[in-house]
């Protein structure tokens, strides 16, 4: 069979007799086989013209859509020694419900009457501040007083100081009046005494005379001190002014600085009523945080503190809660050199850890089991395992997430890219070059947002 032998076995026997010969050496096969090698390249270049959407596929896990909806601890904001626990593990507890209450450990909050004491302090300092209030008040109120005093003063004095000069005025007057009466008298006395000498007068006219000058004389010298004495007064009443002045500075100085002082205890005393009612409030809400409170509504998942008269420091977790409402998102993690490829907005396709799917990875549309997702947000820092971190929601126009999912589970995503032929793609994967990088249209973006 093989014609290994110089032998051939044909041209001794005829075998054309036997059915299995003529089955095998039957000429048409060769035919059915030809057609069957065309129609299979026919269908081989066929598919290589078909759509293939490229991806980048990524793993992550299961989160929620919005920060406060993550798991989370409760932690103590005060230090203290724990009492009596309100839940135990897999309770659900509304928003505001007690989880657990605890005690003081400080000895400066030791005093059960702290707060209402604290509350006498700010009382005893109130009534203070209003006493330097009414203190001020007076003084202001005799300073007042003391200021309208000294106008009136200062009037009089100036009324005097303008009767002194017009005194001396006067007395100028009086004084020139008096000179002008001994020039006279002098001239007549002159006369009197050349017409005596002639004989024409008597020697008691004479002497009339003489004491007319002199009069005129004395009358002189009284009235020159009359404008001395009236000088004297202006200067004694400019020195009145000046010692109303002085004396009503200093005692409205004193006035004033009086008041000053009483501000200044009333402000400090003010500022100490500010300190105790900020140490009252204090107070009052450190009572309220000796009962642990839920933050939201949620179901206690682990106490991660327990016992009795154990002691917690400020900051200690305490239960962990998982918030009863949340939107579900996928948080997954795409390489470097895919980073470019993604894009706010864009779509994804999920398969969820321990949900039967059927993936075709060129073909989103025919696959079975996965579910749509958008990109919302896009880290703009590496993460710690050498990826970015992407954040996925559901895909509102997309078939909605199971119910049962929960968070922290696993989920493997695919990002849907450009589509191109099939022979473009194995192109692609023989060359080892990345998917193509493209940019979205801001029309593609507008209706997304």
């Amino acid at each position: 069979m093989l014609n290994i032998s110089q032998n051939k076995l044909n041209d001794k026997v005829d075998l054309s007799g036997y059915k299995s010969f003529r089955r095998v050496f039957h000429v048409r096969h060769y035919k059915h086989f030809n057609r069957f090698l065309v129609a299979s390249a026919i269908f081989v270049i066929i598919v290589l013209f078909l759509p293939w959407t490229q991806n980048v596929r990524g793993n992550g896990f299961l989160t929620t859509l919005s920060l406060d909806q993550r798991p989370q601890t409760i932690q103590s904001p005060i230090p203290g020694r724990i009492e009596k626990w309100f839940v135990k593990e897999g309770d659900f507890v509304e928003k505001g419900d007690t989880i657990l209450f605890i005690s003081e450990i400080k000895n400066e909050y030791f005093d059960p009457n702290l707060v209402s004491r604290t509350g006498q302090q700010i009382t005893a300092k109130s009534k203070a501040v209003s006493s330097y209030e009414g203190k001020v008040k007076v003084l202001n109120t005799q300073i007042k007083a003391l200021e309208n005093e000294r106008g009136f003063k200062l009037k009089q004095a100036k009324n005097k100081l303008m009767q002194s000069g017009l005194k001396v005025e006067s007395d100028s007057i009086d004084l020139e009046a008096a000179k002008t009466n001994i020039s006279i008298a002098q001239t007549q006395y002159d006369r009197i005494e050349q017409l005596a000498k002639e004989g024409l007068k008597a020697i008691t006219d004479v002497e009339e005379k003489r004491l007319k000058l002199q009069e005129s004389q004395a009358k002189l010298i009284s009235q020159r001190n009359k404008l001395l004495t009236a000088r004297n007064e202006i200067i004694n009443a400019e020195v009145e002014i000046n010692r109303i002045e002085a004396e009503y500075a200093d005692k409205i100085s004193k006035a004033q600085s009086d008041m000053f002082t009483a501000q200044s205890n009333q402000y400090d005393s003010e500022a100490q009523v500010s300190k105790l009612e900020n140490e009252y409030t204090n107070y009052e809400m450190r009572n309220s945080l000796y009962y642990v409170k839920a933050p939201q509504s949620g179901y206690i998942n682990k106490a991660i503190q327990g016992g009795l008269g154990e002691t917690i420091k400020e900051g200690d977790r305490l239960v962990g809660i998982m918030p009863s409402n949340y939107d579900m998102a996928v948080e997954t993690y795409v390489a470097p050199l895919d980073l470019p490829l993604i894009h706010v907005g864009e779509k994804f396709r999920i398969q969820f850890d321990g949900w039967p799917a059927i993936v075709f990875s060129g073909w989103p549309n025919v696959s079975y089991g996965t579910y749509g997702g958008t990109v919302v947000a896009i880290e703009t820092f590496i993460s710690e395992n050498g990826k970015y971190r992407v954040l996925l929601a559901p895909d509102k126009n997309d078939i909605p997430w199971p119910k049962d999912i929960r968070v922290g589970s696993g989920a493997n995503t695919i990002a849907l890219l450009e589509d191109v032929p099939i022979w473009y793609e194995l192109w692609r994967q023989l060359n080892g070059f990345p998917p193509n990088y493209y940019q979205p249209t801001k029309t593609v973006l507008k209706e997304e947002k």
